[in-house]
């Protein structure tokens, strides 16, 4: 099936994992089983996986280890049959994204699958051109190889729409996606083009990078922007030649995926700025997509509310006149994934009944965000007078990342800089002594 999800589950073959497994299947998920560590890890260097799900009686902190050691990066979900709650708090400890409870339940293992697949049903939904033009365009390129570039706001689609390009196309191997930001350069090569035996400590055998093992498939590049100059190199040779050594190889491996690129911040000023190659943005540059932000789409917001109202519970909610006038006069700062996750908290809230205004919340939990001043009135400032511009500075970066959840990528699109100089920012604040949440 195009774009399943690959699933690695790891453990003793029992009645209750094989049901896990069959409803993950039933779901759309690509299944495969391993009974042991060694196993699993023979696995992943021959087959990359989406997602592990591995049985709490195993030693997960010693998977996590052997995962680490050879720079594999997926999420992992502890999973066991009447498991004291000691081991499922380990389990996380040792670095499990979450912990399934067996005998399974279907809602969790769709929930689970689809944090990590993306997609979004909602994704063409309203009647805006830019929106239109993006799935005529999506048709039109689907049939293709080049390279593509998706830029827009967090939030906007842009995963959605190539996860939608990927789906029309004839492709049969699985979508898979890197995440650029936030991953040390050495770590997210690994990643991409794999590496042999011996090319760094740590590196027991041969591993096949998502690149390779995408062949007939398609990589999505997830915030293209934060590729350090290196890897930039790299893949700069890989579009022009179609084709490139895994780390610490010679042997030139042909490209046989579609390489999908999303951005979030405007990679013209990283070029400005000598932090982007002008050659690499011109390869990817020759099919565009630009995605608006929600608040630009007028009703489409209203659209999309309805939509999620209806999905959000067993039978769907209403949306009352104060809320669909919230909806309306809010930023939406997160767009369309903002909007998704405040009408699912307010339908949590409302318990049946129709969602007011005073049940949605935005990113932070916090009231809706206010439109900003209009062009030529004023920004109110008396807060800022007293403080340093040094201090304005660290508590707008700190203030912001607390309301995107941590996400660097978001907060940095907001505040108008670059992730690298978001990094930095939080690493000169940690060696001043300034407190940081280990979340950011």
């Amino acid at each position: 099936m195009p774009g399943a999800v690959r699933i690695l589950l790891v453990g003793v073959e029992h009645g209750e994992l094989s049901i896990a497994a069959n409803l993950a299947r039933e779901a759309g998920a690509d299944v495969v089983t391993a009974a042991g560590t060694d196993a699993a890890l023979d696995m992943l260097r021959r087959r990359d996986a989406d997602m592990m799900m591995i049985d709490v009686g195993m030693d997960i902190a010693g998977m996590m280890r052997a995962l680490r050691a050879e720079r594999f990066v997926l999420p992992v979900f502890g999973c066991g049959v009447d498991a004291p709650a000691e081991r499922a708090v380990a389990a996380i400890r040792a670095g499990a994204r979450d912990y399934l409870p067996l005998p399974a339940e279907r809602d969790l293992i769709v929930a689970a699958i689809a944090s990590i697949s993306g997609r979004d049903a909602s994704l063409f939904i309203g009647d805006h051109p830019a929106i239109r033009r993006a799935q005529a365009f999506a048709t039109a390129i689907a049939a293709g190889d080049a390279p593509l570039l998706i830029a827009g706001e967090p939030g906007a689609g842009k995963e959605a729409l190539a996860r939608e390009i990927h789906r029309q196309s004839a492709r049969r191997a699985p979508l898979l996606v890197i995440e650029c930001a936030g991953v040390p350069a050495e770590v997210l090569e690994s990643e991409m083009f794999g590496h042999e035996a011996g090319a760094f400590p740590g590196a027991a055998a041969r591993r096949i990078g998502r690149i390779e093992g995408a062949a007939g498939g398609t990589v999505v590049l997830r915030e293209i922007g934060a590729l350090a100059p290196v890897t930039q190199a790299r893949l700069m040779r890989l579009l022009a030649e179609r084709r490139f050594a895994r780390i610490g190889g010679d042997q030139p491996v042909p490209v046989e995926a579609r390489l999908i690129a999303t951005t979030s911040i405007n990679l013209h000023h990283e070029v400005t700025a000598d932090r982007f190659r002008a050659d690499l943005l011109l390869a990817l540059r020759r099919a565009l997509i630009d995605l608006p932000p929600l608040r630009e789409r007028g009703d489409d917001r209203i659209a999309l509310a309805r939509h999620f109202a209806r999905t959000a519970a067993s039978g769907g909610v209403e949306l009352d006149d104060g809320a669909l006038e919230a909806i309306a006069a809010c930023r939406w700062l997160g767009n369309v994934r903002e909007l998704k996750d405040s009408i699912e908290r307010a339908a949590l809230l409302a318990n049946g009944r129709a969602i007011g205004a005073d049940d949605l919340t935005g990113a932070d939990g916090g009231p809706l965000a206010t439109p900003r001043p209009t062009q030529g009135e004023p920004i109110r400032l008396d807060w800022l007078v007293g403080h340093t511009v040094e201090d304005v500075e660290r508590e707008l970066i700190l203030r912001t990342l607390e309301r995107c959840q941590g996400n660097r990528t978001s907060a940095s699109h907001i505040l108008g800089i670059s992730v690298r100089t978001m990094r930095n920012k939080l690493r000169s604040f940690i060696e001043a002594g300034i407190p940081v949440s280990p979340a950011l």
